[in-house]
């Protein structure tokens, strides 16, 4: 158990962000109930506790303010979740980068001021994304859950708590293209077992994409089928940290129509990745917003 104050962190404006679609705010914890990992869970009262899944790890975080348990090893926070949730970044100094006189993005990132960028799986970004196109953010996380559920290794927690791993590519490599479509992917059931199958075979090297600069990994996501530019970002964003990458979408589209007509300010583009979250999120969850990621 590891208890850290963390300023501009809020796992439920994270959860919410449509960043990664494996996280979940868990309902209220009883004696009875077997989702909690340990005792000390089981007497929380007003946490906000989340559960999140990545890749095949599992953890369950409180949050109260600015303080925040997780519930794992020390070694395994400073090893894996640490990164995950960029607890290095100093958010506030991205926050004072925003122009005084920018009105708008001021109040976007006053309003997810604890959005963080995630440092997610590659295969497990494109595959979410892949899916994520003309679809809702419910509908995603139940195509995501149905995949892990029939292709993803059962795993299990020192507690015994059983959960799915997200499925590596070689176990959807082999099936037809359409064979997804039982797990709700619709025509979207092609792009992810095509895929799969580039990174099985080697067509796509997901360690040489790793290390690639924003562009040039850019280009080389727009090679797989399925990918355009709008998917080729977020994954840049999301599972590559490459914080110049900014994804459009309706939502980002129609703010840039009406708070940015000449175009995004330059002066941003080393951290517009992170201030197009802030818009996303504001623009997302504004009234008479839906959940759509188009």
């Amino acid at each position: 158990m590891i208890k850290k104050t963390i300023p501009h962190f809020s796992l439920d404006q994270i959860c919410r962000s449509g960043q990664c679609f494996r996280m979940s705010r868990l309902s209220s914890c009883h004696e009875d109930s077997n989702s909690c990992t340990e005792p000390s869970l089981k007497q929380s009262q007003a946490d906000s506790r989340f559960l999140v899944l990545a890749g095949s790890r599992r953890i369950e975080i409180s949050q109260q303010g600015e303080d925040c348990i997780f519930y794992c090893e020390n070694e395994e926070f400073e090893d894996f979740w640490k990164d995950y949730f960029h607890l290095d970044g100093d958010y506030g100094a991205y926050i004072r980068q925003i122009l005084p006189e920018d009105s708008y993005l001021s109040q976007a990132a006053r309003h997810g001021f604890g959005i963080r960028i995630l440092h997610q799986d590659l295969w497990e970004t494109i595959v979410s994304f892949l899916i994520s196109q003309q679809n809702n953010i419910t509908r995603i996380r139940r195509c995501i859950e149905n995949i892990c559920r029939h292709y993803g290794e059962t795993m299990y927690t020192d507690f015994g708590i059983s959960y799915q791993a997200f499925p590596r590519p070689e176990a959807l490599a082999g099936l037809d293209e359409d064979s997804l479509m039982a797990c709700n992917l619709g025509y979207r059931s092609k792009y992810v077992v095509r895929a799969a199958r580039n990174i099985a075979e080697g067509t796509t090297d997901l360690s040489r994409l790793r290390r690639l600069p924003c562009q040039e990994a850019r280009q080389e996501l727009l090679k797989l089928y399925g990918v355009g530019e709008k998917v080729a970002d977020c994954i840049c964003l999301f599972a590559l940290r490459h914080f110049e990458a900014f994804p459009v979408d309706t939502h980002i589209r129609q703010a840039l129509q009406g708070h940015y007509p000449d175009g995004f300010p330059s002066c941003y583009h080393k951290i517009q990745g992170v201030l197009q979250q802030y818009i996303f999120y504001y623009e997302l969850h504004s009234p008479g917003k839906g959940g759509s990621l188009k």
